[in-house]
């Protein structure tokens, strides 16, 4: 299976007040975000990760990753220095690769990942679908953000935990959504 996430956050204790998380604290966060995620993906599975995985340094960035199922791709956001800097070289091999931006084909559909939600991306007239994180659950409640984000249209799907009950998100689960099967 393939599956998408983004804005876990780990061990990021403001990010709970900020996004509202049903969490005492970080580490209870941390606990159920690894939970849920191994609950949902198996080790063989594929997980493609839209950023903001961490703001911690590069040891820790590993302590989490190791805890993890699936096979990891990190598109990076612009929390994720731990895999900027050169201290996560040693650590490269708890991830498949690190990108900013990628187009993902599957059954000749093609899928968009970029951290930032985007007006229009490639294959746009195409059918393909766009997948992001970055803004939490900010278009829920943010005018601004939601006004923005229902511009991008039923294709762009945010990935982000915030959005998704805290669990990874299938490409199944996308594709119905998509097709206006889903909620």
């Amino acid at each position: 299976m393939i599956y998408f996430t983004a804005d876990q956050h780990f061990g990021h204790a403001n990010i709970i007040k900020h996004s509202n998380r049903p969490f005492a604290n970080a580490d209870e966060m941390d606990a159920a975000l690894i939970n849920n995620w191994n609950a949902t993906v198996t080790p063989e599975d594929d997980v493609y990760i839209l950023g903001d995985l961490t703001l911690r340094p590069a040891a820790e960035a590993h302590r989490y990753l190791i805890r993890l199922n699936g096979k990891k791709y990190l598109i990076r956001g612009n929390h994720d220095k731990f895999a900027q800097n050169a201290g996560f070289d040693r650590y490269m091999s708890d991830l498949e690769w690190i990108k900013d931006y990628e187009m993902l084909e599957v059954d000749g559909r093609c899928f968009v990942l970029f951290h930032y939600p985007i007006l229009e991306w490639a294959n746009y007239y195409r059918g393909s679908i766009h997948l992001y994180g970055h803004v939490h659950n900010n278009g829920l409640k943010h005018p601004d953000y939601g006004e923005k984000l229902n511009l991008l249209g039923p294709r762009a799907i945010n990935v982000g935990v915030d959005v998704n009950d805290f669990y990874p998100v299938s490409i199944n689960a996308i594709l119905q959504k998509v097709n206006g099967k889903a909620k």
